[in-house]
């Protein structure tokens, strides 16, 4: 006979706060007789009307189920609590729910721990109770004090506990262990709170000590929190031990009671013979066993050499005392005032020097003027909140909703929501806003940066992101791009485990980063950049040569650009016109449409800059769901990149589409204006497009201007020649083109790697379009990412693409690509690529073929 104490001696009280506001209901009233019958253990449950769940006090995270709707939270004196959110919830499978600590995470009180979308749970859970249980409270000899107040603000006091003697607990071992055979959970969502609570009482019934194993996991059968922590599902196959004077009985009783589901509703009961279902990895994206080496997407084009800075995320301690309301609701008055006059100097410094940071800054300022914000904080100010645990509390419900949305751009704004309200709490707690300190040569790791991250960063010694959330549309890509430095988004969570000073090499092009590369590796990736550095420079000495192959066949290479500050360093890189103005940068981060007189004399000064013969390519305005503007509402759409966007909503909504047609119109007196419809899926589309167009060029009296669609749906490609005899010229948009094509989305974290622009199949619908266009003489050009990819190059010259538009810094090095080749030799390696089935045949092929092409 052995015994296990325990707890040694009695301890002192412990204060548990509440996790969330809300209703208090005592367990008995909860309708899942699990909780109300007190089997996982005592405690409380609160309906929330929060969206946050926080931690009740100082401790570990010890126990998160993998569908993020419940944790189990140590105290430092050993007691273990459950927070479940819900009753039923684990059968969502973890929609709704956003986790913001990691299993092993040390918490402090008020932090916050999980996000939950209220609404959504609310509607498909049997409730949104959500449960405060002392899963180990019999062992500790919990003494529990429930609050007596009916409804609960999040941090105020919800239950004391007292801890009295501990009677130790005994099991008998003899020394021989009893197994079962392997049975496949029957369960739905496998052992969460509710089977594994009936187990853990079964086994409590029996003296012998009882374990439970999954794969290479084997706990203890007698604890809640060590069985949650299997993180089984349906068909994982288990098998129980037990050892003691009772241990067969304890077996008998315990395998049935699996096999038939633990008295979960809905369930079959698993037969003896019944094939079990084995866990593999996956096959599409197999595990990475190298942690070497570790994969994203690439956000920020280039190589660096440096040393990994992990930047944490913030966290403020909220005080409990409040001054009168009129006083809190003047504190947070003022707070929002003095947070919009820092982001309006931010903003005016940035505007000459990055202007593309100034936008974001501009944004943040339109979100801060969000009435919502501070109308929803007031309310909770005078329902009692002090003005800063009301400004937190709004702005992690939004940030909360904006992430469970299903829509990776918008759930990135929820960057641009968080660094806002940090801002004003900052003020409202007092805190001066400080620089980072950085070592030299860092690679930032981070779930994502903020604004305000990169508005303190000392560029000497940034020289790379790396970012486990986001995309290559988040903030953090955007400011990458604009400091010229190497990044990857969606990156292995494994990269926030590496300490700080861990050397690394980021490859952004391959959207990899190795860590600790030996000095060879190092030395080598050293003289790659130096090697690069001499040929980009040797370019840029020749960026006016025109783009003539050794056979002497003209290709344009033109740029992609998004201001009139862009449009004056083309000339200077080279660039023989514009292929794409994105025009959606007059009506982005601003909180009314741009008038005509503004559009024009935008267009105006770009065509300007160019010069009176060098196109100027205009893509009238690309928005939609996944690109919001505040004046343009728009309904919500479950897959906005399926929905109203591009030239819909142009047509949806004509007197805008008017206006700026009007306002090219005009500028196309003062150069070379080319205009293009984006998003065309069909030649009625673009005929009512091109009417409008017509009605407003008769009302002005002013000459035709040459009239061209983007290709970027594939059924625009396959009726190109149709389309053809309508347009002057087709530009193919591939990053769209490749999504559409593949229906991978190209941000997608795990998808991305494959949503790859050199697929054949995306090929074949370049080259069928291109065909089409001859057909009617017609020209074809390509403004996607690859068009700037010099691996790419030779591949869309040999396939008849005749204007290669890029990002102008690429265009020297695209240009010297394009005098280097022979055309004939680049339609031989077109027709070959076509025949591979794979984009990895592709690109192997081009690898192993470059040096043959001039």
């Amino acid at each position: 006979m052995s015994t296990q104490h325990i707890v040694s001696q009695a301890l002192p009280p412990l204060t548990i706060l509440a996790p969330v506001a809300g209703q208090v209901i005592p367990l008995e009233h909860v309708p899942d007789p699990v909780f109300a019958e007190k089997m996982v253990g005592d405690g409380i449950s609160i309906d929330p009307i929060e969206q946050i769940l926080k931690a009740p006090f100082d401790g570990q995270i010890i126990q998160l189920t993998n569908t993020h709707h419940a944790l189990t939270i140590r105290a430092t004196n050993g007691l273990e609590v459950l927070m479940h959110i819900g009753i039923d919830t684990v059968l969502l499978k973890g929609e709704g729910f956003n986790a913001l600590v990691a299993q092993g995470d040390e918490v402090k009180q008020g932090q916050p721990l999980i996000e939950f979308d209220a609404d959504f749970v609310a509607k498909h859970a049997k409730s949104l109770m959500t449960e405060i249980i002392l899963t180990n409270g019999d062992a500790m000899n919990c003494v529990i004090t429930p609050t007596q107040q009916s409804s609960i603000q999040c941090g105020q006091q919800l239950l004391s506990i007292g801890f009295g003697e501990v009677v130790p607990m005994e099991e008998s071992s003899l020394g021989e262990w009893l197994d079962s055979e392997q049975i496949s959970l029957p369960n739905p969502a496998g052992l969460h709170a509710r089977p594994a609570a009936a187990l853990v009482k079964i086994a409590k019934e029996y003296s012998a000590v009882v374990e439970l194993s999954c794969g290479e996991k084997r706990v203890a059968a007698k604890s809640l929190t060590a069985i949650l922590n299997l993180g089984t599902r349906q068909g994982s196959v288990i098998q129980v031990h037990a050892n003691g004077a009772d241990a067969r009985d304890a077996l008998s009783e315990l395998v049935p009671a699996i096999r038939a589901g633990l008295g979960e509703e809905g369930v079959t009961a698993a037969a003896n013979d019944q094939p079990t279902l084995v866990e593999e990895p996956s096959l599409l994206f197999p595990p990475s066993h190298d942690q070497q080496l570790l994969k994203g997407v690439s956000a920020s084009p280039g190589f660096a050499i440096g040393v990994i800075h992990q930047l944490e995320e913030q966290h403020y301690d909220i005080p409990g005392e409040r001054q009168n309301t009129a006083i809190e609701l003047a504190l947070l008055a003022d707070a929002i005032v003095i947070a919009a006059d820092q982001l309006q100097t931010l903003q005016t410094e940035l505007e000459k020097s990055e202007p593309e940071k100034a936008k974001i800054f501009t944004a943040h300022i339109e979100l801060l003027s969000d009435p919502e914000l501070s109308d929803v904080s007031n309310t909770l100010i005078k329902d009692g909140a002090n003005a800063a645990s009301a400004w937190q509390q709004t702005v992690d419900s939004q940030v909360a909703q904006l992430k469970s949305l299903d829509n990776a751009l918008l759930a990135e704004r929820a960057t641009d929501l968080r660094d806002v309200g940090y801002r004003v709490l900052r003020i409202l707690l007092g805190i001066e806003e400080s620089a980072l300190s950085l070592p030299e040569q860092c690679i930032l790791v981070a779930e994502d940066l903020t604004p305000s991250d990169t508005a303190n960063l000392d560029k000497n010694k940034v020289i790379g992101f790396v970012t486990t959330g986001g995309g290559a549309t988040s903030h953090s890509a955007i400011l990458a791009r604009s400091m010229n430095i190497p990044a990857i988004a969606g990156i292995d969570d494994f990269a926030r485990e590496l300490t700080n000073g861990t050397r690394v090499i980021l490859n952004s092009d391959q959207g990899e980063l190795q860590v600790n590369p030996s000095d060879d590796e190092i030395a080598d990736i050293q003289a790659q950049m130096i090697e690069q550095e001499k040929i980009r420079t040797l370019n840029r000495t020749h960026v006016q040569l025109p783009a003539l192959t050794q056979d002497k066949v003209k290709i344009e290479v033109v740029a992609n650009i998004g201001s009139v500050k862009d449009a004056m360093t083309v000339n200077d890189a080279g660039g023989e016109g514009v292929g794409l103005l994105r025009s959606e940068f007059l009506f982005l981060n601003r909180s009314s449409a741009p008038s005509e007189e503004d559009q024009f004399t935008t267009y105006r000064a770009a065509a300007e800059a160019l010069g009176k013969d060098k196109p100027l390519i205009v893509r009238t305005l690309d928005v939609g769901g996944d690109k919001p503007l505040p004046y343009l509402p728009l309904p919500s759409e479950d897959n906005p990149f399926l929905g109203e966007r591009g030239i819909r909503i142009s047509l949806d909504k004509p007197a805008l589409f008017r206006q700026q047609l009007r306002a090219l119109i005009r500028a196309a007196e003062f150069g070379n204006i080319h205009i293009m419809f984006p998003m065309i899926s069909d030649l009625n589309e673009l005929r009512l497009a091109k009417q409008v167009l017509l009605e407003e060029q008769k009302k002005l009296g002013a000459q035709p201007v040459p009239v061209g669609i983007m290709i970027e749906v594939p059924s625009a490609a396959v009726m190109a020649d149709i389309l053809a005899p309508e347009v002057d010229f087709f530009s193919i948009g591939t990053n769209d083109l490749t999504q559409y094509t593949l229906a991978m989305d190209r941000g997608h974290p795990k998808l991305a790697s494959l949503a790859d622009a050199l697929h054949p199949s995306v090929l074949r619908l370049i080259k069928m379009t291109v065909d089409a266009a001859q057909k009617h003489g017609k020209w074809v050009g390509v403004c996607g990412g690859i068009a700037g990819d010099v691996l790419a190059v030779p591949l869309l010259v040999g396939l008849g693409v005749k204007e290669l538009s890029a990002s102008v810094p690429s265009l020297p090095d695209v240009k010297a690509c394009v005098r280097a080749l022979n055309s004939s030799k680049c339609r031989e390696l077109a027709e070959q690529s076509l025949q591979f089935a794979t984009a990895r045949e592709v690109r192997e092929y081009l690898e192993t073929t470059k040096q043959y092409l001039s």
